[in-house]
């Protein structure tokens, strides 16, 4: 079985310090063995820490659209930022990739799509993250997930971190895949296991930037 991580941050997120190496070697520390590395704007820094990690990683990037983000995953290559929601599904379709959409209702400052604007383009949608560690209400959880029932599109967690000590914080226990296909398969049969992140922690990407800054 796997412990898999579906929401990870590099520094290749001008949010983030969290280097290659510390992720890898957090995760051999804490039995996570899958991890998906959604960085903003680019799927540079997942596809590095594919070609280094000795577990599955699945290559995603977060891309902020008009309407909010959406992580597109089982990347090639790295998809252009602030791109219309309609040219960022067309992207990930391009690839071959899965479309999810990260904490949905984690509005405003979370950047979540909403319920009107996930509703209208819900048959793009393969994956929902349904937990999110990061959500500062467990409305937003509860409502992610009732949404996810109610149009039968499989379920996703992650910790999003921004920083290491973040990393496994939430996880989905789930069976072994080899590919796109069979990652839904296992999805389906996941069980999720998280806890909210200390406020304190979410100071990190606050502090990432400011040093990106300087």
């Amino acid at each position: 079985m796997l412990k898999a991580d579906l929401h990870v941050h590099s520094n290749y997120s001008y949010d983030c310090l969290n280097k290659p190496e510390d992720i890898i070697r957090r995760c051999q520390n804490t039995g996570i063995n899958c991890i998906a590395v959604a960085d903003h704007g680019t799927a540079e820094g997942a596809l590095k820490i594919q070609k280094l990690a000795p577990f599955q990683v699945i290559v995603a990037e977060e891309v902020m659209t008009q309407y909010g983000e959406v992580m597109g995953m089982f990347l090639k290559e790295s998809i252009p930022n602030k791109i219309p929601f309609a040219e960022a599904i067309l992207r990930i379709r391009e690839q071959d990739g899965l479309v999810c959409i990260p904490h949905p209702f984690d509005k405003p400052n979370r950047h979540g799509l909403g319920r009107k604007k996930l509703e209208q383009f819900i048959d793009d949608v393969d994956i929902i993250e349904v937990f999110n560690a990061r959500s500062p209400l467990p409305w937003f959880s509860q409502a992610s997930l009732a949404f996810a029932d109610k149009y039968g599109k499989e379920k996703s967690a992650g910790s999003d971190a921004h920083t290491i000590r973040e990393i496994g914080s939430t996880y989905i226990e789930m069976p072994d895949f080899s590919e796109k296909q069979d990652f839904l398969s296992a999805l389906k049969k996941g069980e999720i296991h998280g806890r909210a992140t200390n406020p304190f922690i979410l100071l990190g990407g606050s502090w990432a930037r400011i040093r990106k800054v300087i």
